[in-house]
């Protein structure tokens, strides 16, 4: 295999970017690549099919290349994972699929590395795994994380809520967070536990309260009765707008 080396910046060499390319089975693929102050190597294939090397700042060039080529295989799959993806109306657990959290859309990337691992970076939602995942390893891994980031901001909102509601004299109920084909949220008078829907992690944080304060209202109310509608517009007024929203994340 041979390296070709292309143009590089001005920039300081902590930041600079620089392109080249390797040659594997007869596959030119070429990459950007930068130091950063990431402890170990890292490669990334992007839904546009471009990829970016990140090293750490003192690691040697010729190491970050040899690197490279070991991972030449993953991104020749990767790629062709890309170009076998349909024009698909579901949603699948792929490269370039989009995932919503809090009202805001991230693209699923893949990134080459020792340990598994799912994290949001800038507008991506990166998945880390030592060799090409299976989709079935990718949709348990999304499920997962989006159940702990559901508790995680559920419990915060609620939170917030319940003091927002003080002057209603309500304990703070306890939750659960399962998905629901159908509901939102419901309360049980005989638990006196709030059930939110595992989706609401996907909604705007306006659209989350909403629902939360719905439930709260019917602790003391059990109908959907002008009364209880009043109570709901005394802490959220443009609730309305909300519950309208929230179509689109079921």
């Amino acid at each position: 295999m041979t390296y070709r080396k292309k143009s590089s910046s001005g920039r300081s060499e902590a930041q600079e970017i620089r392109h080249e390319s390797v040659e594997w089975a007869g596959v030119t693929i070429a990459y950007s690549w930068c130091h950063s102050r990431r402890k170990t190597l890292g490669i990334t294939v992007r839904p546009d099919k471009s990829v970016s090397v990140r090293i750490p700042l003192r690691t040697p060039v010729k190491e970050m290349r040899t690197f490279v080529a070991r991972r030449a295989e993953w991104v020749l799959k990767v790629w062709n994972r890309l170009d076998a993806l349909p024009g698909r109306q579901l949603p699948c657990y792929d490269i370039g699929e989009i995932f919503m959290i809090q009202g805001e859309e991230y693209r699923l990337e893949f990134e080459a590395g020792e340990r598994l691992s799912l994290q949001l970076r800038d507008r991506f939602l990166v998945l880390t795994a030592p060799e090409m995942p299976l989709e079935e390893t990718v949709r348990k891994m999304i499920d997962n994380w989006y159940r702990k980031q559901a508790l995680e901001i559920v419990k915060e909102r609620l939170a917030e809520c319940h003091r927002m509601m003080q002057p209603e004299g309500n304990p703070l109920p306890p939750i659960s967070i399962r998905p629901m084909k159908t509901r939102w949220g419901s309360y049980s008078c005989r638990t006196g536990r709030i059930n939110l829907n595992l989706n609401l992690v996907k909604a705007t944080p306006a659209c989350l309260d909403y629902v939360i304060v719905h439930e709260l209202c019917h602790i003391k109310m059990r109908h959907h009765g002008p009364d209880f509608w009043r109570m709901v517009s005394r802490y959220l007024p443009d609730y309305m707008s909300a519950r309208r929203q929230l179509k689109q994340y079921m």
